[in-house]
């Protein structure tokens, strides 16, 4: 059977990332985050002062700095599926942190940024056999592949459910800040100048407000198996 091309995009917290892992995980494909890879970017950032006390970035310090950023996935034996690696170094927990959700919007905004990440992305991708998720796989990273989703739910429940991950982990978190700053990403996703968030015309659209993981991913496999029938 010819392995396909599976684009997931949506908006933040929506899920994307768990039902494209579980269905990588399904079906014997690879799974890539590209969300993940933006929030190295921002990590990076973080990490070399260029995000200044307004949120701003230093773009003309960023971008001779790019190379320096080194991205790969490795799969976790405990966990069975892939943790993000930032030059080496296991940074799965340190890019899921608020600091890091509150500045990757306009990380992933830059031209160049985005430009070296769909590189990357496209790279990773290039053999077919992969799950991958973000904003703009669908639209600008993957534009012929073959089966493509567009994730969506209120932003009330992403909100909760994204407030419900950071209390699991045992953060101090504040529901209203959450909930501003999914809107405020959602705000610049969608107006970015460069590949905005937006549903491809050939995606389906899934709304998993009311819907559990299971029914997600029943739904998803079942998209699977359609297209590869063909």
């Amino acid at each position: 059977m010819k392995k396909i091309t599976i684009a997931i995009d949506g908006h933040s917290s929506c899920g994307k990332s768990t039902m494209a892992k579980d269905l990588a995980r399904e079906i014997g494909y690879i799974y890539i985050d590209s969300g993940a890879m933006y929030r190295c970017c921002t990590l990076f950032c973080l990490q070399h002062g260029l995000i200044r006390m307004d949120g701003s970035v230093d773009e003309e310090a960023l971008e001779p700095l790019m190379p320096q950023i080194r991205i790969e996935f490795r799969l976790n034996p405990a966990t069975g599926r892939p943790d993000t690696y930032l030059n080496g170094e296991n940074v799965e927990r340190d890019i899921r942190t608020m600091e890091v959700s509150s500045h990757v919007s306009p990380v992933a905004a830059i031209p160049f940024v985005r430009t070296a990440m769909v590189a990357l992305q496209q790279a990773m991708g290039r053999d077919g056999g992969i799950v991958m998720d973000g904003r703009d796989i669908g639209t600008a990273v993957f534009p012929n592949a073959e089966l493509k989703i567009f994730v969506t739910a209120s932003a009330q429940v992403r909100a909760q459910r994204r407030y419900d991950e950071l209390k699991a982990k045992g953060e101090h978190v504040d529901f209203d800040e959450i909930l501003y700053n999914l809107q405020e990403r959602d705000r610049i996703d969608s107006t970015r100048a460069m590949n905005p968030l937006r549903k491809a015309d050939d995606a389906l659209v899934l709304d998993n407000s009311n819907l559990t993981i299971e029914q997600q991913k029943a739904w998803l496999l079942e998209q699977f198996r359609l297209k590869t029938a063909d």
